[in-house]
């Protein structure tokens, strides 16, 4: 692989994989689980501090491996193969491939939106009373997109992280106007700040927010995966990580504090599209309607975004002979992980037909968690057996960023097994099937190297 992106294009993809679905579509499932105001504020600005000890902590990890993969490299060195393919693996199921079905089944519902499309229910394949798939002209559109997007990353990295730098300033222009005419020209109330809570809220109610908020504030990490095509990487992926997550905190505590302005606490609760109803209340229908296909475009950033990221982590656990060699292959003529971005857009769109939003978040943002976790806990093992690369990037504030960074995850991880059980059963059922497949690919491995010393052996005989 080539270095070709530079300090812009990596910061730009931090920013592309982190501002997208969630925060147009979480805010109203935290305030049904919070209801009030100051907890809704609290909890993102909570969320953010967790990114940014994150990023921090990433960044040193991505200046001393600077190569394709990211997560799935980082727990290979520090906790060893195993965790490292399994991490490989969560990144295939729910670190990428879920999140991009997300942003779809998102994109297809601000374009409807958008054109006045009414949603309708489509075909239900519920074999023996369990829903399997659902066909409608929305997941169609979702599955459609995930298709187009994935031809494009396939074709040129060049031309595709083009489209993505144009597609980024698009978002981040859409989010800093609609945040200054919400707050300049919108019919909004200063009152909806100040509302008494709903719903009595608690920890456990706080951490489950904090599910919705970590799957929001995903993709901090995203340069650390094309560390092996960034230019001077040991400077420019911790710049990139850092910045890019600076400036999404501030978007989305602007963003919240907009919603809040638009919609009393009441009329926020559990409503998906969140950053549509806002539009509405502040500028009326019709205004709301070309914000609409304005957050549908923006989506497109993070799609495209998260399908030029995830293909390089299969790429680099096929290079190191613990997947299939199918994936491991670049094409001949574009250099891109061909079969790579086809799995991952082949496991997306099933999602898209298969399962519901709100479900597909909490699973997201439970198991990311806990990777997101074992990889920074890795990097204290690093720190405790090696010495830095030269004069590469530290840490800042080591050992408390990433002590706060594990104690806060853990918080989450707990309450999400207390208050969701059957969510974190999917999750560590997916680890569970990881752990199964790598005794797979490690058999297979250690089979081929066996055949071909066999082979080596007869050789030498027939030589001699």
């Amino acid at each position: 692989m080539k270095r070709e992106l530079g300090p812009f294009s990596a910061t730009a993809l931090v920013i592309a994989n982190m501002v997208g679905t969630g925060i147009f579509t979480t805010s109203g499932f935290i305030m049904a689980e919070l209801g009030d105001p100051k907890a809704l504020l609290l909890c993102w600005l909570c969320g953010g501090l967790f990114a940014l000890c994150g990023a921090l902590c990433y960044g040193e990890l991505g200046a001393r491996f600077p190569r394709a993969g990211g997560e799935y490299v980082f727990l290979k060195e520090s906790l060893g193969k195993p965790v490292g393919f399994l991490s490989g693996w969560i990144s295939l199921i729910v670190g990428f491939s879920a999140p991009i079905a997300a942003a779809a089944a998102a994109f297809a519902t601000y374009l409807f939106q958008a054109f006045s499309i009414p949603a309708a229910k489509g075909i239900a394949l519920s074999p023996f009373g369990i829903r399997v798939a659902v066909l409608s002209p929305l997941t169609l559109t979702a599955v459609g997109v995930i298709g187009l997007l994935s031809l494009l990353h396939y074709y040129s990295l060049r031309i595709g992280s083009r489209v993505q730098n144009g597609l980024t300033l698009f978002k981040i222009a859409l989010v800093i106007v609609f945040i200054g005419a919400g707050f300049l020209l919108g019919d909004g109330s200063r009152d909806h700040f100040s509302a008494t809570a709903s719903i009595p809220w608690s920890a456990e109610k706080f951490a489950v927010a904090l599910i919705f908020v970590s799957f929001a504030y995903s993709g901090w990490n995203a340069s650390a995966y094309l560390g092996g095509e960034i230019t001077a990487p040991q400077k420019n992926i911790p710049l990139s990580l850092l910045t890019g997550t600076v400036v999404v905190v501030v978007l989305y505590l602007l963003l919240n504090l907009v919603y809040l302005y638009a919609l009393p606490p009441e009329a926020m609760q559990g409503v998906l599209e969140i950053g549509a109803k806002s539009a509405a209340s502040l500028f009326g229908l019709k205004i709301s309607r070309f914000f609409s296909g304005a957050v549908a475009l923006g989506l497109l950033s993070v799609l495209s975004a998260m399908i030029l990221t995830g293909p390089r982590i299969y790429y680099a656990m096929s290079k190191d002979r613990i997947f299939f060699d199918l994936f491991g292959k670049l094409d001949k003529n574009r250099q891109t992980p061909a079969a790579s971005i086809t799995l991952q857009a082949a496991i997306a769109m099933v999602m898209v037909v298969s399962a519901s939003f709100e479900t597909l978040l909490l699973y997201i943002g439970f198991t990311l968690s806990l990777f997101a976790m074992l990889t920074v806990i890795g990097l204290m093992r690093i720190r405790g057996f090696s010495s830095p690369v030269g004069d590469a990037y530290r840490t800042f504030a080591y050992p408390l960023t990433p002590l706060l960074f594990i104690l806060g995850n853990l918080w989450i991880i707990f309450f999400s097994i207390k208050s969701r059980p059957v969510t974190a059963l999917y999750g560590f059922g997916t680890i569970g099937l990881g752990a199964l497949a790598y005794v797979f690919f490690d058999h297979l491995h250690r089979s081929k190297n066996r055949a071909l010393s066999a082979n080596e052996a007869i050789e030498r005989k027939t030589t001699k």
